[in-house]
């Protein structure tokens, strides 16, 4: 009996030793977004093809990728919607429990602003209301993939040549891959200076899902 217990513990264990690496967590939150080619991913994580082919045969040997092929390019998607769930459930407890994360994640909003209080089932009821536009600054096929509720896609590099597409009486609400996703800062940052009222939105797609929310696709 302790060999099949030790068996069952050791199969366990290979999910943790595959995401014991930050860059396969990384990985983990780019496919959540959808799926990528490993050229993508390596672009994205700022890592090498080779690199980024290592961590992703480790995540495929644990079974929490899949893969296909597109032509001569290799596609990438996690194995299920339970290895997003997994990635946000990890963080979740992370940022609960590690002071440093937490000093972190502060020091990425430096102004509070009160409707950055608001709960997620009032941002869909405003966005739905159009009292506030939401928006996603991933890039243009992440949104193609699945986005939040009455989201409008912008991404980051577009969004100073399409400013006059939004309203200023109106407030803006910007995502983009989650907590740890610096293009949404970016996007307030600009906003702000250019004099609309714009506040961060932590939640992306992944950790919307996992909240038991509405995802468009």
């Amino acid at each position: 009996m302790r060999e099949v217990k030790n068996h069952l513990y050791e199969q366990v264990a290979r999910i943790g030793k595959a995401l014991a690496s930050p860059k396969r967590l990384e990985l983990i939150e780019l496919l959540c977004q959808g799926e990528k080619s490993v050229d993508t991913l390596a672009a994205q994580s700022g890592m090498s093809l080779k690199l980024a082919s290592s961590h992703l045969r480790e995540l495929r040997l644990a079974q929490l990728v899949e893969t296909r092929k597109e032509g001569k390019y290799v596609v990438y998607r996690l194995a299920g919607s339970g290895v997003a769930d997994l990635w946000v459930h990890l963080r979740s407890e992370a940022e609960e429990r590690l002071v440093e994360l937490q000093m972190a994640l502060a020091s990425l909003v430096e102004r509070k602003d009160p409707l950055e209080r608001l709960d997620r089932a009032a941002i869909l009821r405003k966005a739905r209301a159009g009292e506030v536009v939401v928006l996603d600054v991933r890039p243009s096929e992440e949104f193609r993939s699945a986005h939040l509720p009455h989201a409008r896609s912008v991404p980051l590099q577009e969004l100073k040549k399409r400013l006059t597409d939004l309203p200023k009486d109106v407030p803006v609400v910007a995502y983009c891959r989650g907590p740890f996703c610096l293009l949404a800062k970016s996007a307030v940052d600009l906003l702000r200076k250019k004099g609309y009222q714009a506040f961060h939105l932590a939640d992306g797609v992944a950790e919307w899902r996992a909240r038991g929310l509405p995802i468009e696709q």
